[in-house]
Order: structure tokens, then sequence, then C-alpha cells
């Protein structure tokens, strides 16, 4: 998802695909540690969207608009 598409949800729909992509990340770096991970680029794609979670979140916590 872009940050378009993450600044148009709930903060409780935040919330869940929070928690969803963090169970992500984890799942995808026990695959990449039993070397079943064929593409390596998701990881750094789920951390990304992970980070734009965090910001929407941050900024709405705060109260600011760009």
């Amino acid at each position: 998802m872009n940050t378009a598409e993450f600044k148009t949800l709930t903060e409780q729909e935040l919330n869940l695909k929070f928690e969803e992509t963090k169970k992500k990340l984890f799942d995808l770096r026990f695959q990449l540690e039993m070397g079943q991970l064929k593409n390596t680029a998701t990881i750094k794609q789920v951390k990304r969207d992970i980070a734009r979670i965090k910001t929407i979140l941050r900024e709405r916590e705060l109260g600011i608009r760009r």
C-alpha cells in the first residue's frame, strides 16, 4: 500500500494493519533464516509499510496535517 491509501484508513484499521504487518515481518524473517524466502526485497517493503503506518499514527496523535 502507498501512503495515500494508509491515510484513508481509520485509527483502528491502521492499528490492525500495523499488527498484521508486524506478524508478516516476523514470518518473512523466519522464512529467510530457514532458507525458504525467494524474494528478500519483500522484507524491506514490509519495514517501510510499518514505518508509514507509525508515521501516520503519530501525525494524527500530534494533530499534524500535511
